[in-house]
């Protein structure tokens, strides 16, 4: 297990904000969801308001779907350990982001692990948190995502990149991947194998090798 932690994370949340990605939620969300058949876990939905977030941005002939927030970003559980950012189109919204921005900087120091998926990188750029870290994102998004930190050292051959306890993946797919290395490094390779052969999915598990990039 990486860093200062002898246990491993119980306490997992997901912000939530309109035009989220669902892949950037849901891919985690099932490994997770596996994964507490056999490891307790607690799970938060994050977002400004309790009302549905749909993941449509509103156009005509757009479908999405909604999830119900547990949680606002004003009371938020302290003692929450691992968050999620997602991407999605909903990232490019100032008045979307504003509030998770604000609620990161709060909460960033009492996590142990933020973990990006997609555009939610830059989100997290926005923030000032990742400033002089590693980091990568959606190569769709690419020069957008890189506009929104240049004091980040964005790497563009990446499925994934780790930098101290911030985790960052590139494009809607990726976060699975990353998911995956998520759970090998703190509860072991063989529950990491275990959870895939339950969804029947082929890991990428070198982090470096981005067909995307």
């Amino acid at each position: 297990m990486s860093g200062q932690y002898k246990q491993t994370p119980t306490r997992y949340g997901v912000v939530l904000f309109p035009g989220f990605q669902a892949l950037d939620v849901f891919g985690p969300l099932d490994v997770l969801n596996n994964l507490s058949r056999t490891t307790p876990l607690e799970f938060v939905t994050l977002a400004a308001t309790l009302d549905p977030v749909s993941t449509k941005i509103e156009a005509p002939g757009r479908i999405g779907q909604s999830v119900v927030p547990t949680h606002t970003f004003a009371d938020c559980p302290d003692d929450l350990e691992v968050l999620l950012v997602p991407g999605g189109l909903g990232s490019r919204d100032d008045a979307i982001t504003a509030p998770i921005v604000e609620f990161l900087k709060r909460i960033f120091p009492k996590l142990r692990y933020l973990l990006t998926v997609c555009t939610g990188s830059a989100i997290v750029a926005m923030s000032g948190l990742l400033d002089g870290k590693r980091a990568t994102s959606n190569k769709r998004s690419w020069d957008w995502v890189v506009s929104q930190g240049p004091a980040v050292n964005w790497v563009r051959r990446a499925r994934w990149v780790v930098d101290e306890n911030i985790w960052t993946s590139s494009g809607v797919s990726a976060g699975i991947d990353l998911t995956f290395a998520f759970i090998a490094d703190q509860y072991g390779e063989e529950t990491a194998k275990r959870l895939a052969d339950i969804a029947e999915y082929v890991r990428n598990t070198n982090a470096s090798d981005d067909p995307f990039a």
